[in-house]
């Protein structure tokens, strides 16, 4: 999807997005702010223009995906069945033009080309028990750490929220870094260390059969149980691995999608504490960013009239639009099921008019489902009684709205990624206002790992040096 570089953007550059981004967010925050399984409980198709819903009426989800997505047939020709009114088509336009294109700027050749589910640029060892998706993480944020580390000598690496340790065991096993693991729950720990000693028997077998393949002197990551706090910091983070002769220790903090307030707490530390002296911190979850605390960190946002991102707008942030876009072009028969849970909101409302918004435990293969059915399962896993007797019109009504529902959704989701940019663009501002440096790098494959933006700092300009973390190992 086209959009705005964040690399190399001037500081008046990102401040002036900033006031772009809040204003478009302003503009159309009643359909970001809207939950989709209100739609015919609180009419959102009625709440577009009139001229939007004739343009956007009965086109199938696949022409959503090139009309108004614009993907993935970008490189088709569009082909508009009617003429678009003008404000649809520059909330297009502007969503395209403000956003953090997400797309790396290097060709990768496919890693799953021969294999699906084993990427051909990670040895074997380092790919039992993690998944494609995980794979692919890794090895690029691994090596840029490896990049990042060289580049600003740092000494050791401290990987925040590791987890299962699989990060930190390519890095310190694969890649030879020195690493620190701190994870907050005890049985992930436990289940790295297991890990741990599996990697090793295994790469021990590998050098038995050929020495050169596995270099010695590679040392395992060392991994603590700590919870670190989004505010105050944390020693236990700080301290060395080792005791340094030369210039005492130089620290790089990581984290592969830290959740929530995790990514602020890295930044936090960036800041404070003049061991750290490099960040890449890829960031997910942003609904759980504290409020306030969480955002905004810089002031420039702060000051802005509309900077308000709550918990809707946050949580929209996080969805993959390159998936769902996939979902319409070959329109999946799972797509209904926004539909189905619209409907099913509507009976609840009916029978129990308290209870709005209710969780639903996922309900199998709903595409399979007539709406009767869906919503009688919908009905038990909410504890109303699944034998209410139903509207069968109305529900069937309802379902006819399919597309209705699709294109609402699909339209909220045109928009997802100016919040993210704007989140991410106030981290870059919050560390600029601070005198550091600081860019933004499209890092996975959107396709792969949807939250794919790492956020680099330093405390010393790398100058054109940071190009060479960009570019993809061979």
């Amino acid at each position: 999807m086209p959009g705005v570089s964040a690399r190399g953007l001037s500081y008046g550059e990102r401040r002036q997005l900033a006031v772009n981004l809040t204003r478009v967010l302003e503009l159309y925050r009643p359909i970001l702010d809207a939950y989709i399984i209100e739609f015919f409980t609180d009419n959102l198709w009625g709440t577009l223009p009139c001229s939007w819903q004739e343009a956007l009426d009965g086109l199938d989800p696949p022409q959503l995906a090139t009309l108004l997505l614009g993907m993935p047939g970008e490189g088709e020709v569009v082909r508009y069945r009617s003429v678009w009114p003008l404000t649809l088509l520059a909330l297009k336009s502007t969503a395209c033009a403000l956003a953090f294109t997400r797309t790396p700027g290097f060709q990768t050749p496919s890693e799953f080309l021969e294999n699906p589910s084993q990427s051909s640029r990670l040895t074997a060892p380092f790919r039992k028990h993690v998944k494609p998706k995980k794979q692919h993480e890794i090895r690029r944020l691994g090596e840029l750490v490896k990049k990042l580390s060289d580049l600003t000598g740092c000494t050791q690496v401290v990987d925040v929220g590791s987890g299962q340790g699989h990060l930190s065991r390519f890095m310190s096993l694969g890649l030879g870094l020195m690493v620190k693991s701190i994870e907050g729950d005890q049985r992930l720990v436990e289940r790295a260390q297991y890990l741990d000693q599996q990697l090793l028997q295994a790469l021990a077998k590998v050098e038995k059969r050929n020495p050169r393949v596995v270099q010695r002197g590679r040392c395992l990551p060392q991994h603590v149980v700590k919870w670190v706090d989004p505010i105050d910091l944390c020693e236990e983070l700080l301290l060395p691995l080792e005791s340094t002769q030369h210039g005492g220790t130089r620290l790089l903090l990581t984290g592969l999608h830290a959740c929530g307030d995790l990514s602020v707490a890295l930044l936090r530390h960036f800041c404070c504490c003049p061991e750290v002296v490099a960040l890449a911190s890829v960031g997910c979850c942003y609904m759980k960013l504290s409020d306030p605390g969480g955002y905004p960190l810089s002031q420039w946002v702060a000051d802005l009239p509309g900077y308000e991102l709550p918990y809707r707008l946050r949580e929209g942030a996080c969805h993959a639009l390159e998936e769902y876009a996939e979902r319409l072009q070959k329109a999946r028969p799972d797509l209904r099921t926004h539909c189905y849970r619209a409907a099913l909101e509507t009976v609840i409302r009916h029978a129990c008019p308290e209870l709005q918004r209710p969780g639903v435990q996922g309900i199998p293969r709903v595409h399979e489902l007539k709406i009767e059915e869906y919503v009688q399962r919908g009905l038990q896993r909410v504890g109303l009684d699944p034998q209410l007797p139903l509207n069968l019109a109305a529900l069937q009504a309802h379902e006819a709205q399919e597309n209705r529902v699709v294109a609402f959704f699909s339209l909220a989701l045109l928009m997802a990624p100016l919040v993210e940019t704007l989140i991410l663009l106030d981290r870059l501002l919050y560390l600029q206002e601070q005198g550091f440096h600081a860019e933004l790098l499209p890092i996975f494959s959107p396709e792969l790992s949807p939250r794919n933006m790492v956020l680099v700092a330093t405390k010393m300009p790398l100058g054109q040096a940071f190009s060479a973390l960009e570019t993809e190992d061979s």
